[in-house]
């Protein structure tokens, strides 16, 4: 069980070819402030919250109305020891059509619970995908990070309160 990668599902009455569409769409649901596109196999993106963490994707595989697929190429997590621990690992948006629309399951293949950040990443993962993407797929509105300098000062104040 130790070695089971992090999923979260959530199901739409949108079609599957909406549903990628607005996978792809990063910067409606993750964060403006994406460096890069996220698109189309072969493009490279950057998110960064500064201090808290970065990350450079490669969008290696969109196949519209069933999947999109992400590679880690570069990765750094602040408040881990093993700041790299995303590297190498594989981002999935497998969609599957459903009788009333469709269903997304998002796999972060490599993300595990042994994982110093697994909590915070699960926590972080389910927030982004079930709330943000969730609500950017039904509504046309996600939740991303407007300013991620913002959000980097409310999480240190956040940790900085809570010890």
């Amino acid at each position: 069980m130790t070695d089971q990668s992090f999923t979260t599902t959530i199901g739409t009455d949108r079609t599957p070819e909406s549903v990628t569409a607005a996978v792809t769409d990063v910067r409606g649901w993750w964060s403006r402030s994406l460096v890069g596109d996220s698109a189309r196999p072969g493009d490279v993106f950057t998110y960064e919250v500064p201090g808290v963490h970065r990350s450079t994707i490669e969008v290696t595989e969109v196949v519209p109305g069933q999947r999109v697929v992400w590679r880690v190429l570069d990765n750094r997590i602040d408040f881990v020891e093993d700041q790299t621990e995303w590297n190498g690992t594989e981002i999935r948006f497998d969609v599957t059509a459903t009788e009333g629309g469709a269903e997304l399951r998002f796999t972060h293949v490599g993300l595990v619970p042994r994982f110093e950040c697994f909590e915070a990443c699960r926590k972080g993962w389910t927030y982004y995908i079930e709330q943000s993407l969730g609500g950017l797929i039904t509504t046309g509105t996600g939740l991303p990070d407007d300013e991620p300098q913002a959000v980097a000062l409310s999480r240190a104040q956040t940790e900085t309160t809570s010890r």
